[in-house]
């Protein structure tokens, strides 16, 4: 699964922020969150990002 401060900085790539154990609950902002990035967007983009890798699989095994 695509990790939570991975989907953060593919919203925001300069994105100050810390994640306790990938707990969408547990975030801090050290920048304050300027831009008010929601945990629905954070969700939606961690299974965008998450479904491009799964769709890529078959290019990782034909490296092998």
């Amino acid at each position: 699964m695509t990790d939570i401060t991975k989907a953060i900085l593919a919203i925001k790539p300069d994105s100050i922020v810390s994640v306790d154990n990938e707990d969408i609950n547990k975030i801090t902002w050290n920048d304050g969150n300027p831009t008010n990035i929601t945990k629905e967007q954070i969700l939606a983009k961690q299974a965008e990002l998450q479904a491009d890798y799964e769709a890529l699989e078959w290019k990782r095994n034909r490296q092998k």
